[in-house]
Order: structure tokens, then C-alpha cells, then sequence
């Protein structure tokens, strides 16, 4: 019996061996590619060689930063004109500072110079400005500088300006020939300036541009990179004073003897 008993535990447990075996056949991993069981309904998973990895996303860093540097040129591309830079004439140039103001008046010589100072956010400025560009078009000849009064307020303030827009004409040795403030409905002032002092002319001297104490003025400011060296004025020698002369000294007459009257007396008869 005990036998019997032992040959049947050995028959179950087989059976039990076996049927676990075939369970563990349909959930097996083979170096075949994974299926789960489902070949028919989903692709083979095919793993890549880490090298074609790597070059792929070099590929793709790439192309990703061409897209970001085209990207970024068509929005600069894009960028509307500011208004004080629309149709600007050759003649016309925008000032950087100090001292390219005082350098473009100084190396002008005899041709006439008009500085226009505007400011971004003045209407007038703005409304005035084509009739600039079509004036300076028609004027080949007169140099026309801006100057951007919100970049450049501090030299601005040690100019004088204080109203806009504002323009000065410049020529040759008289330096500084007038200056006014100017819009549309006053514009028939800026075209009589322009024909008044736009003349060809023969300057005697060298050319002035700003005044001495602007000069001295935009040297002082310590917010501007400009320096300046007053010229030197000659002393004039002092004459020595003339003595005051004294006055002559009468001198007598001969007094006339009797003698001498009674002669003339006589002639006289």
C-alpha cells in the first residue's frame, strides 16, 4: 500500500511539472523579438545601436536651433521702422554724442549744418519729420543731424534745449546763425531759414560751431565723455600812461618903450 501510495504522489506531482511547463512555454522569453503571445497584433520592438541614437539627436539638436535662429531673424526682419528713421536721405545722419556733434559742426567748414532735435514721443516731432526728409532731399548740400533728445537729455540740458521740436543752423565761421522751434503750421520759418542762409558763401575764418560756453558747458557735465580745453585768450599789454603835460608858461610881451609909441603915434598921423 505504501508503495502504491508513493507511485501516485509521483504520478501527480509530473502532471503537475508538466502542465506548469507548457504555462511557462506561452509567457517563455526567447531572443526572438517580444510578442507577448499577441504576434499578429503589435510590431516587433527593434532596439537601435547607441550610436545611431546619439547621431539622430545630434540631427535633431540641429535642426531644432536652425529653427530657432530662423525664427528669431524673421522677427527682426519683422520689426516695423521707428518713425524718426523712415525715409532718411543721405544728407541726413543721427548723432551718437557729444563729442560726434561737436566734431560734425567743427569738420562742416562752410557748408550749412541744421541739428534737429526731436524726441520719440512728441507728436509734433513726429508730424514734422517727412517734411524734414523732403526738405533735406531738395537740399543736397545743407547736412542735416539729428539728435534724440531722450538718449541724450543731459547734453540737451547743458545745450539749452527745452522746447521741441527745436532746430540751430550752423555755418562756417558765424557758428550759430539762428534758432527756432518749428511744426507743420509754422514750417514756412524753417524754409526761410533754409533760403536765407543756404547760399553758397565764403567764409573768412575757421569754423566756429558751438559756442565757447556750450563748449564749456558739455565739458562740465560729468554724465558726458567730453572733454574740452578753453582756448586761451591773449592779454593785451597795457599801454603805459602818458604824464599829463603842465601847463605853458605865459611868456611877456616886451613892453613898449615911450620911445616906440610916440613913433607909432606919428605913423599914425
Amino acid at each position: 500500500m505504501a508503495e502504491a501510495a508513493i507511485s501516485r504522489t509521483n504520478l501527480i506531482f509530473r502532471g503537475a511539472c508538466v502542465t506548469h511547463h507548457h504555462h511557462a512555454d506561452d509567457y517563455s522569453v526567447s531572443s526572438s523579438p517580444v510578442s507577448f503571445g499577441l504576434r499578429k497584433s503589435f510590431s516587433s520592438l527593434k532596439l537601435k545601436p547607441p550610436r545611431q541614437i546619439d547621431t539622430q539627436f545630434q540631427t535633431f539638436t540641429r535642426s531644432s536651433r536652425a529653427s530657432s535662429i530662423t525664427a528669431q531673424t524673421t522677427l527682426r526682419i519683422g520689426t516695423p521702422q521707428k518713425w524718426w528713421e523712415k525715409g532718411l536721405k543721405e544728407n541726413m545722419r543721427e548723432i551718437s554724442s557729444a563729442q560726434e556733434l561737436v566734431d560734425s559742426l567743427t569738420n562742416a567748414g562752410d557748408k550749412l549744418v541744421v541739428v534737429d532735435f526731436f524726441s520719440p514721443g512728441c507728436g509734433g516731432c513726429k508730424a514734422l519729420h517727412p517734411k524734414i526728409c523732403q526738405l533735406a532731399e531738395q537740399n543736397p548740400d545743407v547736412q542735416f543731424l539729428q539728435v534724440n533728445y531722450e538718449e541724450h537729455k543731459s547734453m540737451c540740458y547743458s545745450l539749452g534745449v527745452h522746447v521741441l521740436p527745436f532746430f540751430r543752423f550752423y555755418r562756417g565761421a558765424h557758428g550759430r546763425v539762428c534758432s527756432f522751434s518749428c511744426t507743420n503750421a509754422t514750417i514756412k520759418k524753417f524754409r526761410d531759414a533754409l533760403a536765407k542762409h543756404s547760399p553758397d558763401r565764403c567764409s573768412l575764418g575757421p569754423t566756429k560751431g558751438l559756442e565757447e560756453k556750450e563748449l564749456v558747458a558739455l565739458a562740465a557735465n560729468k554724465e558726458l565723455n567730453f572733454s574740452y580745453t578753453p582756448r586761451a585768450v591773449p592779454v593785451e599789454e597795457e599801454e603805459a600812461p602818458v604824464p599829463a603835460s603842465k601847463p605853458g608858461l605865459a611868456v611877456p610881451h616886451p613892453s613898449m618903450s615911450a620911445n616906440d609909441e610916440k613913433t607909432l603915434v606919428s605913423a599914425g598921423r
